[in-house]
């Protein structure tokens, strides 16, 4: 390493000498004290419309629980689903062979054709005046019943394939590969899965105000358990019993979901919400609020730029990243978003304060 000629070295550590005395002194700060903490956001109180819920237990059912039967004879070639399955509207649950079906129906769509020809050469012969109008009549009535009785065949054919009627699950199956089944013979039983309601047991001192309002969602999971996939879904409609249970005084009602699918199953547990009033409450943001010991505050600024800390007393938390302000706080006050950097700029203030107090 190459050393500094005597002079420059002398140079070098004079001004290193100055610099560090006039830092010592307070002239010059050092970089990362002269760096000044970014001002936080300010942000002004105001009163907000929110919706009181009361909530309560639920159980998820299905509206529609159907059979569905055999609507044509048939031996059982093929079943596609069992107990427990999940299908969608339009699936195929089973086939029954067909022979039969097929053979009537291509039976019948030989004599509509033949019905149908004779049709038309009867009414060409009509039109120049060769034949009555009873024998147009006969014609027309012979194709009417061949169409009629191809149409018949045709969904006995079609009725060898037996389809969901709409999305569900399948809850019980009561027939084999192998055997006959005849016509009306129970196949499937099955729950919907697009018409669901949930069923909830109504205190009496909430019957009015739900009556009235007639408004809820239906709540799965628990939407107060942080990282938890929750879904609330706003209710279609509503069905309140007329009369109270003798014993447990409270009224059966049913709340219906709209149509589609949810994420919620029969037999599912879930919370039903009601709105029992709307209020004009005081919120400010969850993360505004410093606690200290049992002390919960918020960093005011008043209207000459002073920033204090304020005690204030706490309500409920409203939509989870807001919460009620019951005392210590008046609409239209300017407050701390971020309680940290209210911190280092209060300190800045004092220290200030201190130093023209002192000058």
């Amino acid at each position: 390493m190459s050393r500094l000629p005597p002079v420059i070295f002398f140079i070098h550590t004079r001004f290193s000498y100055i610099l560090f005395c006039l830092i010592l002194a307070g002239v010059i700060a050092p970089a990362h004290v002269q760096a000044k903490t970014s001002e936080p956001k300010w942000l002004s109180v105001q009163y907000q419309q929110v919706v009181e819920e009361r909530t309560l237990d639920a159980v998820i059912e299905a509206v529609n629980k159907a059979t569905v039967s055999a609507q044509t004879s048939g031996r059982v070639t093929q079943i596609y689903f069992d107990v427990d399955d999940v299908v969608h509207k339009g699936d195929v649950l089973l086939r029954l062979r067909d022979r039969d079906q097929r053979a009537r129906f291509n039976a019948a769509r030989a004599r509509h054709v033949e019905a149908k020809a004779e049709y038309l050469r009867v009414k060409e012969i009509h039109a120049k005046k060769l034949v009555a109008r009873s024998a147009l009549d006969k014609a027309e009535a012979r194709l009417k019943s061949a169409k009629a009785e191809m149409d018949r065949a045709q969904e006995n054919l079609q009725n060898t394939i037996v389809r969901a009627p709409y999305s569900g699950i399948v809850v019980k199956r009561y027939i084999e590969v192998g055997e006959t089944a005849r016509v009306g013979q129970r196949l499937f039983t099955g729950l919907s899965l697009e018409s669901l309601r949930a069923s909830v047991n109504l205190p009496q001192d909430l019957i009015n105000v739900v009556r009235k309002l007639k408004r809820a969602r239906v709540i799965s999971g628990s939407e107060f358990e942080p990282g938890e996939k929750n879904q609330s879904v706003i209710a279609k409609s509503m069905i309140i019993s007329p009369y109270a249970d003798p014993v447990s005084r409270t009224f059966l009602l049913r709340v219906n979901l709209p149509p589609g699918q949810h994420g919620m199953y029969p037999g599912m547990a879930v919370k039903v919400a009601f709105v029992t009033r709307e209020v004009k409450k005081l919120l400010v943001p969850i993360t505004a609020v410093t606690h200290r010991s049992e002390v919960s505050a918020v960093y005011v600024k008043d209207k000459d730029g002073k920033i204090s800390m304020r005690q204030v007393r706490l309500g409920r938390v409203v939509n989870h990243n807001q919460i009620e302000i019951l005392a210590g706080l008046d609409e239209g006050e300017r407050i701390a978003s971020d309680p940290l950097a209210a911190t280092v700029h209060l300190k800045e203030q004092n220290a200030k304060f201190v130093s023209d107090s002192t000058s």
